[in-house]
């Protein structure tokens, strides 16, 4: 073998072992280097844990609809105003899932004929039902904290599947629909969680 074919050969396996001490070396000496009292280093996850989302696992006849810039900006703003009000991800996936189901997400205004009653905004609440004014139940933020205030009151709601939760708050007259909603709601608060 020639002089210059050894050399390139050996700087080439020193050049690999070298890189792959720096990308390996300061993660294994940082986990060498710890005492052995030290607490572990939680590390922050860019998603929320499904088993969180979905504590009961995915139910049977999900839908889902594609979402335009408006819907998802309602959808983050759900996520907003619950960590605002300090509750998990699981409420937002409760309250992302009754909105998709009352109003595919979108801030309705009284649709006339087409309106139940006087039902309004993402959650359709109805002033005439003590939800709110007309302004204040078609502000996202205001209708979300009306409704997870409403969750809050429902004993053990952590515990129940979405739709029985949804609906202690709702009672709405098609109180299973709520359930088909709540896969796009898990992914809609683990893609805008922690954004």
């Amino acid at each position: 073998m020639s002089t210059t074919l050894l050399r390139k050969t050996v700087l080439g396996v020193a050049g690999l072992a070298f890189a792959g001490g720096v990308v390996a070396g300061p993660v294994a000496g940082a986990v060498d280097a710890a005492p052995a009292h030290a607490a572990p280093v939680a590390v922050q996850a860019d998603k929320p844990d499904t088993g969180k989302l979905l504590p009961h696992g995915t139910p049977g006849g999900q839908s889902s609809i594609p979402l335009n810039a408006e819907q998802t900006a309602n959808a983050k703003a759900i996520v907003k105003a619950t960590k605002k009000a300090g509750m998990d991800e699981r409420a937002a996936v409760v309250a992302i899932a009754t909105s998709l189901q009352e109003s595919k997400l979108e801030n309705l205004g009284h649709l006339g004929d087409r309106n139940d009653h006087d039902s309004q905004g993402l959650f359709q609440q109805r002033p005439s039902s003590g939800w709110g004014t007309v302004e204040q139940i078609t502000d996202p933020e205001y209708s979300t904290t009306a409704f997870l205030k409403g969750l809050k009151q429902v004993d053990g709601w952590k515990d129940m599947p979405l739709t029985q939760a949804a609906q202690k708050v709702q009672v709405s007259a098609y109180p299973d629909h709520y359930a088909q909603w709540e896969k796009q709601a898990a992914d809609l608060v683990a893609a805008h969680w922690n954004s």
